[in-house]
This record gives structure tokens, C-alpha cells and sequence, in this order.
């Protein structure tokens, strides 16, 4: 059963399993009905490992909308300009990487937020409000813009998983994620899942985002793990990504003829 509505923030910080998947190759006009239609919660739109233009993010945010798909962004990187521009977009929310201290975590806020929150640009009328024409003052129209977006930081070092309590801690976080390949190369463990120093890190995590009632989320290779990260504790899981659950499903439909055969 997916979440109710098309509100990211409505089932952000709640104990219900959000499901949803990476989007890192199939920016197609179908795709966020696709996904609702299997019984997606989110989808998440890749921008730091697939070369994703502003132009495509524009367009994968009109085609979840369509759908009332909530749609999360993850930006390239920190900078300003990358998290004020997908915002703008109108993405629901916005996937920030290697997010390491409180200093940061209080930048990415600043930039995502309008007054009195944050110094976010101010364009309005434009694709985050669904170009609707309004007539009140900028207060209760920042205020909306601040209520309706979330804030989702990645922990994929040590550094971040040892703040992620100040950080969680901060309001206007939403949700921390944890970038499970990332950390475990900044370990110096590639790939030690089961590593005590990584386990450590990601209890940590998962124990900062609910002492101070927010999200926690990490990507799975498959349906199998994902459910597995539930029982750890996360409630936003992505099961794989575009690209795989296609290689897997197809994969999986060749060795059935064949067998067949």
C-alpha cells in the first residue's frame, strides 16, 4: 500500500516503510507512472553519478508530478547554486552527499530554506509553485515553500556518522541516509558491510535520525535486502536502482526460458 497524497514531508519522520528506487538512466515521460503504478512511495533522481543536466531534472519533476509521485533530487554536490536550483524545479526534496558536520549540514539548510530559515533566492511564481498565480505577500508563501520540501543529508564517512546525532538534531533535517559504499571505502574496507567499524557507523546513524524523530534511509541491491534494512531500523529503503531491477527482472525472465528450454 503506498503513502497517501503526493507530499514527501506528509510520511517523512513517520514509522510506516516508505519504498522507492534510484532513477539513474530512464528519464522517460512514463516513468513516474510506472513506479506509481507498481506501488512506489518516492523515487530518488540521480544527479551525482549520471551526468543528469538541470533540463532533465525539470522535466522527471513534471513527469512524478503528473503522477503525484513525490520526487527527491540528489544534487551533485553541496554548492549553493545545485540545491537552491533543483528546488526551484519544484523537486519535493533534495539528497545532499558526503554531508560530514554540523557546519555543513547548517549550510546545505541555508541554501535550501527562505527567510527567516535560511537566504535561498527568491524566484517565485515559477515551477516550484506550480507557476500558479498568486496574490499573497512573500511570508506565508516562503513559509509554504519551507514546510513543503524536504532536507535529506547522506552520512558516507566517519566524520558524518560520529555528528549524526547534531546533525539529526538540527531542525529542518528530514531524514539522513546513509551512503553504504562511500563509507565503507572511507573505512579503507571497501565492501566490509559487516565490518565492526562500518556497523558501528551505521548503528549510530540509524540511532541519531530516531532519537530526534527523523527519517532514515539506504539504497538495497534488491526486494531481500531492503526488507532486511527495515528490521535495522530504516524506514525509507530504495529497492536497487533502474538499471538493475531491469537486469535483474530480464535476467531473471532469460534463465526461466532457458531452463524452460
Amino acid at each position: 500500500m503506498t503513502m497517501a497524497g503526493s507530499n514527501l514531508r506528509a510520511f517523512v519522520n513517520t514509522p510506516a516503510t516508505k519504498i522507492g528506487t534510484f532513477l539513474f538512466e530512464f528519464a522517460t515521460p512514463g516513468i513516474g507512472h510506472i513506479l506509481k503504478a507498481a506501488g512506489a512511495d518516492y523515487a530518488v533522481l540521480d544527479m551525482e553519478h549520471t551526468g543528469f543536466s538541470f533540463d532533465t531534472v525539470r522535466q522527471v519533476v513534471r513527469y512524478c508530478q503528473a503522477a503525484e509521485l513525490p520526487l527527491i533530487v540528489r544534487v551533485p554536490s553541496q554548492q549553493r547554486h545545485h540545491i537552491s536550483r533543483a528546488l526551484d524545479t519544484g523537486a519535493d526534496g533534495i539528497m545532499v552527499p558526503i554531508v560530514s558536520s554540523v557546519e555543513q549540514a547548517k549550510a546545505v539548510l541555508d541554501a535550501a530554506k527562505y527567510w527567516p530559515d535560511g537566504t535561498r533566492g527568491v524566484a517565485l511564481g515559477l515551477a516550484h509553485e506550480r507557476f500558479a498565480v498568486r496574490s499573497e505577500g512573500l511570508l506565508p508563501r516562503f513559509a509554504e515553500q519551507n514546510a513543503r520540501t524536504a532536507i535529506i543529508l547522506q552520512v558516507e564517512d566517519p566524520r558524518g556518522a560520529a555528528a549524526a546525532d547534531e546533525i539529526a538534531a538540527l531542525p529542518g533535517v528530514d531524514m539522513l541516509w546513509l551512503g553504504h559504499n562511500d563509507l565503507s571505502v572511507a573505512l579503507n574496507k571497501p565492501g566490509a558491510f559487516d565490518d565492526a567499524a562500518f556497523v558501528q557507523a551505521e548503528a549510530a546513524t540509524i540511532a541519531a535520525a530516531k532519537k530526534h524523530r527523523k527519517s532514515v534511509g539506504r539504497l538495497a541491491v534488491d526486494a531481500k535486502q531492503a526488507a532486511q534494512f527495515v528490521k535495522l531500523g530504516y524506514d525509507f529503503v530504495s529497492i536497487a536502482g533502474d538499471v538493475w531491477l531491469l537486469q535483474q527482472a530480464f535476467a531473471a525472465g532469460v534463465e526461466t526460458v532457458r531452463r524452460g528450454v
